[in-house]
């Protein structure tokens, strides 16, 4: 009986360019395939008017300063597929007679954005019943007086 002897491993120039080819191989497909999902999930850019938005920044800014000066806050709560908004003055009591219009929109895109009114359904509560809502999504809502005070409200709101 013969015995085989075998030949040590020894490491050469082919192993490491072949080692570097593969790593290098990987980390371009897994770049790739990130490139491709952010380019084809990305709908592009999350303003409807930049251009206009960064214009009229100021009057952004006297807007703020004038809810800050009318003194409301606003609760907002999720019971189920209602959205409630609650709206207090600076003295605590609720708001009535407000017009709510608001909007849902997911976090990080524009598609599936819904707009929507609620209703006042007892004094100074308004509420809007949504249906088939999964996921995070941003609500948004502009309350308006008789006397033309705008009060706007922002919360996020995840469904299971």
């Amino acid at each position: 009986m013969s015995a085989t002897v075998r030949k040590p491993f020894t490491l050469n120039g082919w192993h490491v360019l072949a080692g570097f080819v593969f790593f290098f191989g990987v980390i371009f497909a897994v770049n790739g395939i990130f490139m491709y999902q952010a380019i084809h999930t990305f709908p592009g850019q999350t303003a409807d008017d930049p251009y206009t938005a960064g214009l009229e920044y100021n009057r952004t800014l006297a807007q703020k300063a004038a809810e800050a000066e009318l003194g409301w806050t606003a609760e907002v709560a999720k019971d189920g597929d209602v959205v409630r908004l609650i709206v207090h003055d600076r003295e605590g009591r609720t708001v009535e007679g407000l017009n709510v219009s608001g909007k849902l929109e997911h976090p990080a895109t524009e598609q599936g954005r819904r707009m929507i009114q609620l209703k006042e359904v007892s004094p100074g509560s308004y509420q809007v019943s949504m249906s088939d809502m999964t996921g995070a999504w941003d609500f948004s809502a502009t309350a308006r007086d008789k006397a033309g005070h705008v009060f706007e409200a922002h919360r996020r709101l995840i469904w299971p």
